[in-house]
């Protein structure tokens, strides 16, 4: 991508080497791969170290991303896609003309019991300059209307979790992609020195479907892969000294370590190796910078209140201002998940009490976000995206109570700050809310958008692998540059 890096054993001399390894073969071998720093997990671009910063392709518009994503697939049509036309056909059966060729999580509910349509039973009013609807569900977000590009028409290949999960981080639905958060910290590294480069949150009942897949590099060093950290108690489990050792012995104990991955990496020259020895040393100086960086006592009662924040209690509104302190101390990618949103109609994910709850768990989280950013100074450099991985059907399931389908033609997505416009409003979906019929978005394209707005040219991100180059757009994505400012 860029001008070839320095190996992070640059650090140490070749002197310390030689007099620690011998002046034989093992120390020429040694100062060759020194020579040689693609062989040492350090990747295009780096100065020093995996995750130190890299030139972009072209000036980028967003520096840091926050990806607010909604697990389990939100109701687009009970939240921002107001449908007065399928309110008025409640209850009739949809007509066959929608179903034709078309496939759905579960086929009994769509075709068997020949599904009706549901009206939203919530009421929407219009906010903002923008105009843009939004239902009685998300008073917090109606007020940042106009700060936000909302995106209705995002549309998918894949309608079960854990693969559409997949496929809107990765790209793909196959396991072993690198997600966006690991190409993005590939891409342009990350400027945090104590910290990782990219950061996942989690709240909720359960963490996503499909798990640390959702976050993983891939076959990308895993220097690039993220880091979940804990929003209360020791953000990292096993990261704190055990008592009794004292840090001259934890010290030595990892100069130890270090010296035999060296002599490893001296043998096999395999990357993965130098991945480890600056995961053990990012590792030791997160003892500290993890536990400030989550520490919110230095925080305003007033930052606490705008976001809605119970003291010592994990939720969704505390991880969203540890995300602000995150990429304000140099992280480059910081994900949240927040689950459950996957609103069938059966026990606990009903339209109804279910819904109301988990909406409520993350709306003024989210609106404090962008409101805390932009009095900051920091929405302008900060890409905030907020979506789940699918949407759900304008038909409704023969279930418990009132549910939704799965549904990937359609869904709404908000992005805020980093390059993208304010108060704007893309594509529109028929008067049922099933398909697009203007400015349709893919999810290739919304993720080459996304690498844009960072200065990344998403053809030109490649890493290669078996034989091929691959990218986080595989072979499609075109550039949505309506929604750029």
């Amino acid at each position: 991508m860029n001008s070839a890096p320095q190996s992070p054993l640059h650090a140490l001399t070749r002197r310390h080497f030689f007099s620690r390894c011998g002046l034989g073969l093992g120390s020429i071998a040694l100062a060759s791969l020194m020579d040689r720093p693609q062989l040492l997990g350090a990747t295009a671009g780096s100065a020093s170290h995996p995750l130190a910063p890299k030139a972009t392709h072209f000036p980028a518009r967003a520096k840091n991303v926050i990806y607010l994503f909604m697990a389990g697939g939100p109701s687009q049509l009970d939240l921002f896609d107001h449908k007065p036309r399928l309110n008025a056909l409640n209850g009739q059966p949809i007509p066959d003309s929608y179903l034709e060729g078309k496939r759905f999580a579960f086929m009994d509910s769509s075709f068997k019991n020949k599904s009706t349509l549901l009206g939203s039973k919530r009421a929407f009013r219009q906010h903002g300059e923008s105009g843009m609807w939004v239902s009685e569900l998300f008073p917090h977000t109606a007020g940042i209307v106009d700060d936000v590009t909302f995106i209705r028409t995002v549309a998918t290949n894949v309608f079960n979790h854990a693969p559409a999960k997949l496929f809107m981080n990765t790209g793909s639905s196959q396991f072993g992609r690198p997600s966006m958060g690991a190409w993005v910290t590939y891409g342009i590294g990350s400027a945090a020195d104590n910290l990782p480069g990219f950061v996942v949150l989690q709240s909720g009942p359960r963490g996503p479907r499909g798990g640390a897949v959702n976050w993983g590099s891939g076959f990308l060093p895993t220097s690039y892969q993220g880091v979940p950290l804990r929003g209360q108690g020791e953000p990292i489990l096993n990261l704190t000294t055990p008592e009794g050792i004292s840090d001259e012995r934890q010290h030595r104990a990892i100069a130890a370590v270090k010296d035999l991955n060296l002599q490893r990496l001296v043998e096999t020259g395999d990357p993965e190796i130098a991945t480890r020895i600056a995961a053990y040393e990012m590792a030791y100086r997160m003892q500290t910078s993890a536990p400030e960086a989550m520490d919110l006592a230095g925080e305003s009662d007033a930052t606490l209140k705008l976001y809605g924040i119970e003291k010592d209690k994990p939720s969704f509104a505390r991880n969203c201002l540890l995300a602000r302190r995150l990429i304000e101390r140099g992280v480059r990618f910081v994900q949240l998940y927040h689950t459950n949103w996957d609103s069938h109609g059966g026990p606990g994910e009903n339209l109804e009490n279910d819904f109301e709850k988990v909406c409520h768990q993350v709306d003024q989280g989210q609106a404090a976000l962008v409101k805390d950013l932009k009095s900051r100074g920091l929405l302008d450099d900060t890409l905030v995206i907020w979506g789940g991985e699918f949407g759900r059907t304008p038909m409704g399931e023969s279930r418990e109570k009132t549910g939704r389908n799965h549904h990937i033609e359609a869904t709404t997505m908000w992005l805020a700050g980093g390059g993208v416009k304010s108060g704007y409003i893309l594509g529109e979906t028929d008067e049922l809310g099933f398909s697009p019929v203007a400015d349709r978005v893919h999810v290739h394209d919304l993720h080459a958008t996304i690498l844009h707005l960072l200065g990344l040219d998403h053809k030109r991100l490649t890493f290669r692998f078996q034989g091929r180059d691959f990218r986080l757009t595989d072979v499609h994505g075109e550039l949505v540059t309506k929604l750029m400012s």
